[in-house]
């Protein structure tokens, strides 16, 4: 088999219900800005970044099922997380998601020794603040 690599993940799409709600908390919540909209005759994207350079794409469909309530237990996408460097960081995102209204889970040590913050946005989709040990990242 040939080597063949990549450098990371370049964006993830989510989609969404009510994509102007979703923009907005997007921006609020989390930072996030819109890069550029994208329109075709099926669906509404807008592309975000974050300062820290995280690129997310917000996607409305226009199909008869587009409004059907998201399931992190059916095939396709469970959670995203975003890395965060330290402790005190998930500190500040329990006190920035506390002061915003959003729910969330509080910082959990997973059994294998990971520490997260999970948290949901408007669609029920379950995202985390996410603090890998420092050999993880090696």
């Amino acid at each position: 088999m040939s080597e063949a690599s990549f450098s990371g993940i370049h964006h993830v799409t989510l989609n969404v219900r009510d994509l102007d709600a979703s923009v907005r908390w997007y921006s609020e919540v989390l930072g996030f800005s819109v890069l550029f909209p994208l329109s075709t005759d099926s669906f509404e994207r807008r592309v975000m970044r974050h300062p820290g350079g995280t690129v997310i794409g917000l996607t409305k469909h226009k199909h008869a099922d587009a409004d059907a309530e998201f399931s992190e237990r059916r095939t396709g996408l469970d959670h995203v997380a975003f890395n965060v460097e330290t402790h005190a960081d998930l500190e500040a995102w329990v006190v920035r998601f506390d002061e915003a209204g959003v729910t969330h889970s509080g910082i959990k040590v997973t059994p294998v020794g990971f520490t997260l913050l999970a948290f949901w946005d408007p669609d029920n989709i379950q995202l985390e603040m996410y603090l890998a040990p420092a050999t993880a990242a090696r």
